[in-house]
């Protein structure tokens, strides 16, 4: 089935908020952190995703639908995400769209599962909501098992046996460390050798650094945002650690770089999308062009969202194709098709089995400075 065209205009921002020429409308629910400890996150996922949006819809929208995203502030805390999710499907949206956080993730999905609603493109949302018999559920990025795969088979290859996590006292930190501690089982490789938990979002390492370094691990894995990263990685490096750091893609490569700087050097991070700024792409070059439109800079998370969104619009476009509607059912059918979809040259697969997206992951590393290296 062909999919949606290049998109060959790219519009003003005076242009942007005109709505199509035929007035149908599909809108999308999205909460995300705004303010909080995710906050960087959350904003280039939003406005990857609506830059996308924004220049199909001055395009003449998707088969002649305009998409709008109605976007709400949950501060990275579960409870509010729930609460959005709850307003915005009594509002009457037509699906709910890039929720970002595990424990958010989790909470609004129990709150749209009664209805049958739509979830999709949830951000580092946990292994449970990869559940194939969830029908709803459709996923952009890899799940944490894996990301958790990929980095531990790294560790194997490299003969590193001796591997601890360092993880946030969250449902994202709690699951990472899960996945990791699976993936070694799978892998048969030897158990961890210690974990330790931090509070989320905290400089309060030392505690975590003390109960790792006594196990001498060569190598560590870190499953938390960037701010705690941060301050693990410098403190445990000042203990004297000198193995390998590697990190699940939600520690948000950007605002790591920000707060470690020239420290980066060495660091492995996990992606689960291409680098924002590769344009042999064909998707890279597109989000470029688009995001050239703004005074925002490119970001792992923005291309992320960016995809996100050029998925779901893909997923309208087949529901209308023959006739069809882009109402539940047919977005629900629609979606289920895209298992192999070729988004300018980036594989999405909306319904993968556990470790199908392996392959989809890169590791990167950043040179103290800024040049991404695979």
């Amino acid at each position: 089935m062909g999919g949606i065209s290049s998109i060959a205009f790219i519009a003003s921002p005076g242009l942007r908020a005109q709505s199509t020429k035929t007035g149908r409308k599909l809108t999308i629910g999205q909460s995300v952190p705004l303010t909080g400890a995710a906050d960087q996150i959350g904003l280039a996922y939003l406005n990857g995703a609506k830059i996308c949006f924004d220049a199909l819809n001055a395009a003449n929208g998707v088969g002649g639908y305009s998409i709008e995203v109605r976007a709400l502030d949950d501060g990275y805390d579960p409870s509010r995400a729930a609460a959005n999710a709850k307003k915005l499907i009594s509002e009457g949206v037509d699906a709910l769209f890039g929720f970002a956080g595990t424990a958010s993730c989790d909470a609004a999905y129990d709150v749209a599962k009664p209805s049958g609603m739509l979830f999709f493109a949830p951000f580092a949302a946990s292994d449970t909501l990869h559940n194939p018999a969830l029908s709803n559920v459709f996923h952009v990025r890899p799940a944490l098992a894996d990301e958790a795969y990929k980095v531990a088979r790294h560790c194997a290859t490299l003969n590193q046996s001796r591997i601890a996590v360092f993880a946030e006292d969250d449902a994202m930190g709690r699951a990472g460390l899960a996945a990791v501690s699976n993936a070694l089982v799978d892998l048969k490789r030897p158990p961890l050798v210690a974990s330790a938990l931090s509070p989320v979002n905290s400089t309060q390492v030392d505690a975590a650094v003390a109960q790792i370094i006594k196990s001498q691990p060569q190598a560590i894995i870190l499953a938390s945002l960037f701010n705690s990263s941060a301050a693990f990685i410098r403190k445990t490096r000042q203990a004297g650690f000198g193995g390998q750091f590697l990190t699940f893609s939600v520690v948000g490569i950007d605002p790591l770089f920000s707060a470690l700087g020239k420290e980066i050097g060495g660091i492995v991070i996990s992606q689960v999308v291409p680098s924002p700024r590769s344009t042999t792409l064909p998707v890279v070059k597109e989000y470029l062009d688009a995001l050239n439109q703004t005074d925002q800079s490119p970001s792992y998370e923005s291309i992320e969202g960016y995809i996100a969104a050029r998925s779901f619009a893909e997923g309208v476009q087949r529901s209308i194709a023959g006739g069809g509607k882009p109402d539940r059912a047919g977005l629900q059918k629609a979606f289920n098709s895209m298992t192999d979809y070729n988004l300018g040259g980036f594989r999405v697969n909306l319904r993968p089995k556990k470790y199908e997206s392996v392959r989809a992951i890169d590791l990167v590393s950043i040179t103290p400075d800024g040049k991404i290296i695979r």
